[in-house]
């Protein structure tokens, strides 16, 4: 038990030092051997110049094995969402977007629903238009895909993907902050079960549905 809040607090700590980042004028301590970006005063700003944008994207959690091609979450996803719930408890998400499926709607209502927000869809064929439309968006939004577009998504917004999501992986997360004139900076966590390549602990279908050509991976 000790271990496991240690690491949960180190998840948290991880997720509030993006926000940092995002912070107006924050300048990170030299002892953190991050260099320190220039400090702009309020003269110094341009009076168009969007705000800083962070982004929250995750794969959908476990689904469910219920015969269809469009299952909703197990049982594992939806503890997966309240551990991920617990560890966003404290970022006042501005905007929920997701795919049109079960699984990933799912995934993202509880967030929706405690910030009093709408599900945005959105296409997932059409991913550079959603990176365009969140970049100058100011605000924090949490985006839910699925194995093959989110690290597409990520890219789109200037992140580093850091490679394909595996078919039974379900515990990144990525953290993007994008500032107008820089470079966006990628933070990736795991969270909840962990992955372990090959496994997927009975808490899913052990044979993969794969829809037709074109649509989303689970």
């Amino acid at each position: 038990m000790g271990s496991t809040r240690i690491r949960f607090a180190t998840l948290r700590a991880a997720i509030f030092w993006p926000l940092c980042l995002a912070a107006p004028g924050f300048s990170p301590a030299p002892a953190f051997g991050i260099p320190a970006p220039a400090i702009q005063t309020p003269a110094d700003r341009d009076p168009n110049r969007q705000e800083t944008v962070v982004v929250y994207l995750v794969r959908h959690a476990e689904k469910a094995n219920d015969g269809t091609d469009d299952p909703p979450l197990a049982i594992a996803g939806r503890i997966r969402v309240q551990t991920l719930k617990a560890l966003l408890a404290d970022v006042s998400i501005t905007h929920v977007r997701t795919t049109d499926w079960k699984r990933t709607r799912d995934t993202a209502r509880p967030f929706a629903e405690g910030a009093g927000l709408e599900l945005g869809i959105y296409d997932p064929r059409e991913l550079e238009t959603l990176a365009t439309e969140i970049m100058v968006t100011p605000g924090r939004h949490l985006v839910v895909g699925h194995s093959n577009t989110t690290p597409q998504l990520v890219a789109a917004l200037g992140g580093d993907a850091g490679g394909e999501i595996d078919d039974l992986e379900y515990d990144r997360l990525y953290i993007l902050v994008i500032e107008p004139g820089r470079a966006t900076v990628t933070t990736l966590l795991r969270f909840g079960e962990p992955y372990v390549k090959g496994r997927d602990f009975g808490l899913r279908a052990e044979h993969p549905r794969r829809g037709p050509r074109g649509t989303p991976r689970r």
